[in-house]
C-alpha cells in the first residue's frame, strides 16, 4: 500500500501535468475557453452510451475531434431511459452540468417544457444567431422543414435545443398486427380484413391446433404493455386513436376542425372497447397481453417446445420473436392491415414526426469558441457524408458505397449508400443513434437494402412493404400537431401534472373495461365524470389557447 505522502506527491503530479497540458482563458462572449496544449477546444458533454460502445476510443469521437479541433470529456449515462433521465436532472439540479447535452430521443431528451424552463432560466443558450452564422445545413434544413422549424422555435422566437430529425417511414405507421401466415395457410384460412373476420381467425387459432402438436397451446394473440398497440389497433376499426409525440405516451388529442378534442369519451370510443372486451372473455386476448414484461413477450415467442404466438400487435417483430431463428419462425409473420369495423371506420394512428424530444442543447458552461466547435461538428452531421460517418462509421468498416445490381429501400431512388450488416461490423465505430440529424425519408429510402425481406438484412424492406398497408389510413383531419404546438410556457407544470393524471386515469379504466373488472355498459358515465374531475376539460382548454396560436402564426 503506497504511504500518504507518495499519494500526496502522485497528485500533485497529476496536477502539474493537467496544468501544462491545458491552458483557460476568458472568452468574449461565454464561459471561460479552455484548450489542450495541442489547441483543442475542450467541451464536457453529457450523452448515453450503450454497453458496446466507449465514447472516449471511439472512432467517430477521434474524427470529430481531429476535424473541428475538439476535446471531448464525456459524462456518460446508460441506455434504460429512467436512470438516465434521472442522472440528466442530478446534473442540472447540481449545478455541475456540462457544456453540451448531446441526447437520444427515446433515451432521455428534453421536454418542451423541459427546453422552455432551461431557456428562460438561461441555462440553454439560444442558437439560432449560432446557427446564421456557423451552420449553412442546419439553417437550409430549419428553412425548407416548416414542421421541424416549429418544434425548434420557442414561443419567444428562440431556439434553445434542437430535435433530431429522423424520418422513420415504418415508425409513422406503429399500429401494426403481425399474424402468423403458416398457421393461416394451414388452416385454409385468409388474412382478416373486418373485425369479426379477426375474431373468426383467433378462435381457429385456439382451437383448431395450427401448430400441430396436438396441445392446446396456442396464444391467439398476445403483447406486452411497454411495445403494445393492441387497443390501438383495435381500436382503429371503431375510432382514430391519436399516436401522439410523447416517446411512448400515446396521445389524447385530435382535432374536429379547430376545435381540439378528446376521442376518449365518446360513444366510438365505448363500442371499440366493448368489442376488444368481447375478444378478451372468449380468450382470444392472452391475459399476460396488459401485465407481462418484454422478456416474458419473447420468451412466448421463442418457445423451444412449439411455435405458440398466432398475432401481436407490436411496431416489428423482432419484438417477439428473435430474427433469423434456426426454424425459421420468424419469417411465418406479417403484417394484417387496419381492420373494417361494424360501421365501416379503418383508421390507423398517425406518429410524426418520429424522432421527437430534443437532443443538442448547449448551455452556459460553454465558452463561445466550444459553441462555435459544436455548432459547426453537427452541420457536419446534416450531410450526407457526415450522416453515413455518424451513424454507420468510417467507408468501408461500416458502410460501403453501392455496387452494380444494388436495390435503394425505395426501388424508384438512386442507392447513396449499402450498410454492412451483422457481424461484419466492428464494435465501437459510431455514435449510432446520438447522431441521427436531418436523416430524411430520401435519404433513408436511399439506403441499399436486399430484396429478400425475410432475412435479417432484409429486414427494412420487410417493414417498408408492412407500412404501406397502414399508409392513408390515417386521419389527417383529426391529427393534432403536438411538437409544433407550444403551450403557454407558465402553464406547462400544470400542463405536465394534467397529461400524467389524465393518461394514467384513462389507461387505468380502459383496462378494467377491457379486463372486465368494470362492466362498461354501467360504468361509461362515471368514468365520463371521472375525465372531467381529473382535468380533462382544463386540459383541452389550455391546449386549445395553445394551438389556437400556432394557428395564428404566433411563436
Amino acid at each position: 500500500m503506497r504511504s500518504t505522502l507518495s499519494k500526496v506527491t502522485a497528485l500533485a503530479a497529476v496536477l502539474a501535468l493537467a496544468a501544462a497540458a491545458c491552458s483557460s482563458n476568458k472568452s468574449a462572449d461565454g464561459a471561460a475557453n479552455e484548450t489542450t496544449a495541442d489547441g483543442k477546444t475542450v467541451i464536457t458533454v453529457f450523452s448515453p452510451s450503450d454497453p458496446t460502445m466507449n465514447l472516449d476510443t471511439n472512432r467517430v469521437t477521434k474524427l470529430m475531434s481531429d476535424k473541428f479541433k475538439i476535446q471531448f470529456k464525456w459524462q456518460t449515462t446508460t441506455f434504460d431511459s429512467g436512470p438516465a433521465k434521472e442522472k440528466r436532472q442530478i446534473s442540472l439540479a447540481s449545478g455541475d452540468y456540462p457544456a453540451l447535452f448531446f441526447l437520444i430521443p427515446w433515451v432521455d431528451a428534453f421536454t418542451q417544457a423541459e427546453v422552455l424552463k432551461l431557456g428562460t432560466q438561461g441555462v440553454a443558450l439560444p442558437l439560432e444567431q449560432l446557427i446564421k452564422d456557423n451552420a449553412p445545413n442546419i439553417q437550409k434544413a430549419l428553412d425548407s422543414n416548416k414542421t421541424y422549424k416549429e418544434m425548434s422555435t420557442a414561443p419567444d422566437g428562440h431556439i434553445y435545443a434542437l430535435p433530431q430529425w429522423a424520418d422513420c417511414y415504418h415508425c409513422n405507421y406503429p399500429d401494426k398486427l403481425w399474424m402468423n401466415s403458416a398457421w393461416l395457410k394451414k388452416l385454409g384460412l385468409k388474412q382478416p380484413r373486418t373485425t369479426e373476420e379477426l375474431r373468426t381467425v383467433l378462435e381457429a387459432f385456439k382451437t383448431k391446433d395450427p401448430n400441430g402438436n396436438g396441445k392446446a397451446d396456442e396464444i391467439p394473440m398476445t403483447s406486452d404493455p411497454q411495445d403494445s398497440s393492441l387497443i390501438a389497433y383495435l381500436m382503429g376499426a371503431f375510432a382514430y386513436d391519436p399516436v401522439g409525440a410523447n416517446n411512448g405516451q400515446r396521445s389524447l388529442l385530435t382535432l374536429n376542425g379547430d376545435k381540439v378534442t378528446t376521442p376518449v369519451n365518446t360513444d366510438a370510443w365505448r363500442q371499440g372497447l366493448k368489442y376488444i372486451n368481447s375478444l378478451y372473455k372468449e380468450g382470444l386476448i392472452d391475459q399476460a397481453a396488459f401485465t407481462q414484461n418484454a422478456q416474458a413477450l419473447q420468451a412466448q415467442g421463442n418457445n423451444p417446445k412449439a411455435v405458440v404466438l398466432g398475432s401481436v400487435p407490436v411496431l416489428w417483430p423482432g419484438i417477439f420473436v428473435q430474427l433469423g431463428s434456426k426454424d425459421g419462425r420468424d419469417k411465418q409473420y406479417d403484417a394484417v392491415p387496419p381492420l373494417t369495423g361494424p360501421d365501416g371506420k379503418t383508421y390507423t394512428g398517425l406518429n410524426y414526426p418520429t424522432s421527437t424530444g430534443y437532443t443538442f442543447m448547449l448551455t452556459n458552461k460553454a465558452s463561445k469558441e466550444a459553441q462555435v466547435a459544436a455548432i459547426k461538428m453537427l452541420d457536419y452531421i446534416y450531410t450526407d457524408e457526415g450522416q453515413e460517418i455518424a451513424n454507420m462509421g468510417p467507408e468501408g468498416v461500416g458502410w460501403t458505397k453501392p455496387g452494380p445490381g444494388d436495390i435503394a429501400l425505395d426501388a424508384k431512388t438512386k442507392p447513396l449508400y449499402k450498410p454492412i450488416q451483422g457481424d461484419k461490423v466492428p464494435k465501437n465505430i459510431s455514435w449510432g443513434a446520438m447522431g441521427q440529424y436531418n436523416n430524411t425519408l430520401a435519404y433513408r429510402n436511399a439506403q441499399v437494402v436486399p430484396t429478400d425481406i425475410y432475412s435479417e438484412a432484409g429486414l427494412e424492406r420487410r417493414l417498408f412493404q408492412a407500412t404501406k398497408l397502414y399508409q392513408g389510413h390515417e386521419d389527417k383531419a383529426q391529427w393534432f400537431p403536438q411538437t409544433s404546438v407550444w403551450p403557454d410556457p407558465s402553464l406547462s407544470g400544470e400542463l405536465a401534472t394534467l397529461q400524467t393524471n389524465l393518461s394514467s386515469y384513462v389507461n387505468q379504466n380502459q383496462l378494467a373495461f377491457i379486463t372486465g373488472s368494470k362492466n362498461i355498459d354501467t360504468g361509461w358515465d362515471a368514468y365520463v365524470k371521472g375525465l372531467d374531475s381529473t382535468g380533462m376539460t382544463r386540459y383541452l382548454q389550455i391546449q386549445q389557447q395553445a394551438y389556437d396560436k400556432y394557428k395564428a402564426g404566433s411563436k
